[in-house]
């Protein structure tokens, strides 16, 4: 086995070891041998409040349950908003203050949950259904236990939010009753931030994290969201990628043109764009716009240690998808977190299949992604891109080119900037990272994962440049959730994992 300096050596030393687990994850786990029905009857309660962001009224219920439950419990809760802002989904706030604690942590969770077509889902997306497993593995839909049955961890909850960002209330609500229940006592002063339209791009967050600052603040910021390892252990994220991007338009004929009267005459702008994204980036995946990674932090020996924490599954990802080769071969699929992306996320011009014509298109259009490391910068990133097309001889536009323009450049690209936010990266290595890893690792058998950065996107730019504290990612859910999906679930046991893991957190030393 490797050997490392770092304070990662405990994780390889543990490697399948069993863990002795605290005093609270043993009182969690008693506490919810005896009261799982009660636990699952409240998750289910609270998944029956459809909660699509920009359905306020029900936004509203589903605040008004949460702030329930919580306060049942001890907290002081209340609902953070802005002036002239009534449409606005609020934040729900709460504190729990534990005598003689010298740290306090800032939970976030989000209540609200991606829109939902019934027809789409097997079920009522908002009335919860137990399976006695997945769907994929054939589970069968069952009646609820009575309290006397037993509950099997492997049988799955299906509805809207059951897993995304629902789960981690039930697991919390759960875990404080069950500290609550043997006088355990929280080692942390408990701040509550529960964010009511994270779905659409959590749009007011940064005018509440200003307009709040004094309140929000703690030592460290854990985000409850998001799934686990999809070889099923656990799991902590330090960072995500940051995403902006384009559409670009470029133009050929003022009209449409018989592709026998004008075709190897006319530009064709379908070909012109197809040229031009082809200069953009290479078939092994190199990205060749000038200076486009110069801004990326470097990756870190910690975060290098991290990645030796994480089970190799990059050929396992290869054979599901079907695919023989990767872009930038050697290097592997977390690694690839850690650098900037260019992607053609769609491609248009013309017609195909039966609407195909024999015309040349007048324009085509390209929709580009970037995905963004850390240090990188969602308007400089989008210059570089408009820098290369202009070296390609394009002349830009922001709006369609009128026939003066037209005549007067022979390339011409509309580009449609799109928002953006950066990535953002707690190292790897900070102290008060530490002690969750630690806290986690003493709830769990299993080798713990550690992330430097996901490959998806949250906002959290805003509470590191705002709140400037470190934040952590505690994922709960099972991979195979259906995140965003119809037919969204959670694993019951994914909900136990969060209970165990949580009071660890809440107790810590």
């Amino acid at each position: 086995m490797l050997r490392f300096t770092s304070l990662f050596t405990l994780l390889f030393l543990f490697t399948s070891t069993i863990f002795a687990q605290s005093r609270a994850v043993q009182a969690t786990q008693e506490y919810r041998n005896q009261h799982a029905h009660s636990i699952l009857e409240t998750h289910f309660e609270l998944i029956r409040i459809p909660n699509v962001a920009s359905d306020l009224p029900n936004i509203r219920r589903n605040a008004s349950a949460i702030m329930t439950e919580f306060e049942k419990r001890g907290a002081d809760m209340e609902l953070l908003t802005l002036p002239n802002q009534s449409e606005v989904p609020p934040v729900i706030y709460g504190e729990i203050n534990s005598p003689g604690a010298d740290r306090t942590l800032i939970i976030y969770v989000h209540y609200d949950g991606q829109p939902a077509d019934p027809a789409n889902w097997t079920h009522s997306p908002w009335e919860p259904t137990l399976y006695s497993a997945s769907m994929e593995d054939g589970g069968e839909p069952i009646e609820f236990p009575k309290v006397d049955e037993p509950i099997n961890p492997d049988w799955r909850i299906y509805g809207r939010s059951a897993s995304d960002d629902k789960a981690p209330f039930a697991a919390i609500l759960a875990t404080l009753d069950a500290l609550q229940q043997n006088d355990l006592e929280l080692t942390s002063n408990l701040k509550f931030f529960f964010d009511g339209e994270e779905e659409r791009g959590s749009p007011h967050v940064r005018q509440i994290l200003q307009r709040y600052k004094e309140k929000l603040d703690g030592d460290l910021w854990l985000f409850f969201d998001g799934p686990m390892h999809q070889s099923g252990r656990p799991q902590v994220v330090f960072g995500v990628r940051g995403v902006t991007g384009m559409e670009v338009t470029v133009y050929g004929p003022s009209r449409p043109l018989h592709s026998g009267h004008y075709g190897g005459w006319s530009p064709v702008p379908g070909q012109m764009l197809a040229n031009l994204l082809a200069s953009m980036k290479s078939e092994t995946g190199e990205i060749l716009i000038e200076d486009f990674n110069d801004s990326t932090a470097p990756i870190t020996e910690a975060d290098r240690e991290a990645f030796a924490t994480l089970p190799d599954v990059d050929d396992d990802i290869r054979e599901d998808l079907g695919l023989t080769w990767t872009e930038h071969e050697g290097r592997s699929l977390i690694e690839s977190y850690m650098y900037p992306t260019l992607t053609i996320r769609g491609f248009s011009s013309g017609n195909t299949g039966e609407l195909a014509r024999n015309v040349i298109p007048t324009t085509a259009t390209a929709s580009l992604g970037i995905r963004l490391a850390k240090g990188n910068q969602p308007e400089e990133m989008k210059d570089k891109v408009e820098a290369h097309i202009r070296e390609q001889g394009y002349h830009i536009v922001r709006e369609d080119p009128d026939m003066e323009t037209r005549l007067q450049h022979r390339k011409i690209a509309k580009v449609t900037r799109g928002i953006g936010y950066p990535a953002m990266r707690t190292s790897v290595d900070n102290a008060m990272t530490q002690q969750i890893v630690d806290a986690i690792i003493q709830a769990t058998s299993d080798d713990l994962i550690l992330y430097p950065t996901m490959g998806g996107t949250l906002p959290l730019y805003h509470f590191e440049q705002i709140m400037q504290k470190p934040i952590v990612i505690v994922p709960i859910a099972n991979h195979d959730n259906n995140q965003h999906a119809p037919d969204e679930n959670i694993r019951i046991g994914n909900i136990w994992y969060g209970m165990d893991i949580y009071s660890s957190i809440f107790t810590m030393e």
